[in-house]
């Protein structure tokens, strides 16, 4: 789906500053509704504007700059670093996973407040035996992943 088709959705859902971040998925939007009715009023809004079942993860700014606060791992230029947030328990399955996955040198992942942090070389995101789990369609309502990178996009369009 186009990100402008996205933002119409939302602007036409009463959302305000709404802007899109790259082709990731992630809209800017402010309201101010309760993040649970947002849920419940975006989720229908997309499912029946695109015709499939949506599952929305809205996190405020500053949960944004805490997720990228409290990346556990140096970045470096060939490794990537995502963070994966979604419901409360998420990171505890998220690290059984990756804890009987087959891991590349140097592939690491903890969980800090509730956040599971992977780190990868790049080159290996979807090869590893962890990524493959990224498309199990029994997760796809439970989680969400972004490069760090993204959460670095999103705050300055917040700010």
């Amino acid at each position: 789906m186009k990100m402008a088709d996205v933002c119409r959705v939302f602007k036409d859902t009463g959302m305000d500053h709404v802007s899109s971040v790259l082709a990731s998925g992630n809209i800017v939007f402010s309201s101010d509704s309760p993040v649970d009715e947002l849920k419940i009023v975006l989720e229908a809004a997309m499912s029946k504007s695109f015709s499939y079942e949506a599952f929305l993860f809205i996190k405020s700014e500053e949960e944004i700059a805490l997720f990228r606060r409290n990346i556990p791992f140096d970045i470096r230029p060939d490794f990537h670093i995502y963070a994966f947030v979604g419901l409360l328990g998420v990171e505890e399955l998220l690290m059984q996973e990756f804890n009987i996955s087959t891991k590349a040198a140097d592939e690491r992942a903890e969980v800090i407040n509730g956040v599971f942090y992977w780190q990868v070389p790049k080159g290996n995101t979807l090869d590893s035996t962890f990524g493959k789990i990224l498309g199990k369609k029994s997760l796809k309502d439970k989680f969400t992943s972004r490069n760090v990178n993204t959460f670095e996009k999103i705050l300055k369009i917040m700010q």
